[in-house]
């Protein structure tokens, strides 16, 4: 599938085109109205168990954001049922600066923190990425700037596309790989990288999709993005710098298992349902 290059400013990105689908392609929306006195961008970091990394990487985010973002913004730390000191780290953070909220939820999953996340704001355009921060924020900016100006309907920071530069061990290259290539053969997406940590959607596309996304977990991205392009929304993907956290504490059997078993009732779904664009 051919790779589109696209100008955006002083950064090359890319766009990889969707694969054919019956839906009708959406349109290119209209540019978002910008207020400088709501968030026109809300970041979701959702945490389990992060007391070491939530307090400095914020702080990290907020500064970047404070000193390159040229709108107001709000950061959402969403916590599922951490054990440990991050929900006071949260809400202390939240106590210092105005622009840091903290959510709490009983449940564990990524995918129910950045639903429950999402579903409570009114920013225009919503976005989460990983609390270690394993992307470069330098592309922070360029995911969002896409959908602000109504070029797109979400945006995907992607590991597999030219200009990307990666810095992780073999087993996790090689898992991320084949997970991609085999939702390329099950369900034949168009997009490069449905598990990196750092996406972004229009709030409306969001109250759209999010009613039919079933995953709460770890493939929650995968569904939404699969149920994305085939109603013809457009996706919009950036090459990101990103570091492997050799910390992480995310069970990679386990989410794997959990992703087939997603693709699986995601065939079974589509096979039965009439090929259409989600209601516009």
């Amino acid at each position: 599938m051919p790779v589109i290059p696209e100008q955006t400013g002083n950064n090359m990105t890319y766009i990889r085109p969707s694969r054919p689908s019956a839906a009708t392609p959406a349109p290119r929306r209209a540019p978002l109205r910008t207020s400088w006195d709501e968030p026109v961008l809300d970041v979701t970091v959702p945490v389990f168990n992060e007391e070491k990394d939530l307090e400095p990487n914020v702080r990290r985010l907020h500064t970047h954001l404070r000193d390159t973002f040229p709108y107001p913004f709000r950061i959402t730390v969403a916590d599922n049922a951490s054990t440990d000191r991050t929900p006071a780290i949260a809400a202390r953070l939240a106590a210092e600066f105005p622009e840091v909220s903290s959510l709490r939820l009983p449940e564990k999953g990524r995918g129910r923190a950045l639903r429950a996340a999402w579903s409570a704001s009114r920013a225009p355009v919503l976005a989460y990425l990983d609390v270690d921060l394993s992307t470069s924020l330098t592309a922070l900016l360029p995911l969002v700037a896409p959908l602000i100006s109504g070029h797109s309907d979400l945006a995907i920071g992607t590991r597999l596309a030219p200009g990307a530069r990666v810095v992780r061990g073999t087993r996790r290259e090689v898992i991320s790989r084949c997970y991609n290539a085999l939702l390329r053969c099950t369900l034949a997406v168009g997009f490069s990288d449905a598990q990196c940590g750092f996406k972004a959607v229009r709030r409306e596309t969001a109250e759209r999709l999010l009613p039919l996304v079933r995953d709460g977990e770890w493939f929650f991205d995968t569904e939404l993005l699969v149920l994305a392009e085939r109603a013809g929304l457009r996706i919009h993907e950036v090459p990101v710098d990103w570091v492997d956290d050799p910390d992480s504490s995310v069970d990679i059997l386990a989410t794997a298992l959990a992703d087939l078993r997603g693709i699986a009732r995601m065939r079974r779904t589509l096979a039965g349902r009439r090929p259409g664009p989600v209601a516009r």
